[in-house]
């Protein structure tokens, strides 16, 4: 399989001093949430393929997460006519392939329609988040079969950066969201792994060196205001870092990311 690649990064979280470090966050409105990039078409053509051949491995919803589900889905299509959707009764993307909506598998038909991934945070038995619902195409080292329903702290292990503060602080991210404008963060390291990369915590994670590319996730957060869940949407950019413009080739010298899987 070929390798999926950005001829620029819209987003470089190492470059702004507010994303540098774990969890920073900046604001981020509705209409600034959703990206339709350079590779929109051929990540577009990998999610149909994933959807289609490997539901199981891409797809979870819990009977507790359907309410945000179906409000997920209303409030991303009604966003999808100011971005370059032709919206009927099926609908064509803007890179042109049509997609027959279906409100019974929200998460599905709105995995087709973005290149982000969507998961839904939902409160746990002891208020604490957990996932309880996601389309998850392009995971970056991690099984979303074994993260479905699991809090943030125990989703990211075995990362060694996400320590029990800012899992603390994380949480108090998710408790403090108010509907309406959300929150924007992000991760970067250098990776020769494809987007599709699932491994289970049991998994080898050796750190590849040298590796050709960089890979960002620019993460956003919103509260849904009927059902009261958070949504975390999760765009992947996989680029050279030849192709970095000039400031972010200056910053990435003078605050440098880490290798990954």
């Amino acid at each position: 399989m070929s390798t999926i690649l950005q001829q620029r990064l819209a987003f470089a979280p190492w470059a702004d001093p507010r994303t540098r470090r774990l969890p920073g966050t900046i604001p981020v409105t509705e209409a600034e949430w959703l990206l339709t990039d350079d590779a929109f078409a051929a990540q577009m053509a990998l999610r149909d393929d994933l959807i289609a051949t490997r539901p199981g491995r891409v797809h979870a919803l819990h009977e507790d997460a359907r309410p945000a589900a179906a409000e997920l889905y209303r409030r991303i299509m009604r966003l999808l006519p100011d971005r370059g959707y032709d919206c009927g009764p099926a609908v064509r993307r803007p890179d042109g392939v049509l997609v027959l909506p279906d409100p019974q598998m929200p998460l599905m038909t709105l995995g087709r329609f973005v290149a982000e991934d969507l998961c839904l945070m939902i409160p746990g038995p002891d208020g604490r988040h957990v996932l309880g619902g996601a389309i998850l195409c392009f995971p970056a080292g991690w099984s979303l079969s074994q993260k479905f329903m699991r809090p943030m702290m125990r989703i990211h292990r075995p990362v060694a950066s996400y320590t029990e503060d800012i899992g603390r602080r994380v949480q108090r991210l998710l408790d403090g969201l108010r509907p309406g404008p959300g929150l924007m963060r992000g991760t970067a390291h250098h990776s020769d792994a494809p987007l599709h990369h699932p491994l289970t915590e049991e998994q080898d994670r050796i750190p590849p060196d040298p590796a050709p590319f960089i890979r960002v996730e620019r993460q956003c957060l919103f509260r849904l205001p009927e059902t009261g869940a958070v949504v975390f949407s999760i765009h992947t950019s996989v680029i050279r870092p030849e192709a970095l413009d000039p400031d972010q080739r200056r910053a990435l010298r003078q605050f440098p990311i880490r290798h990954g899987t």
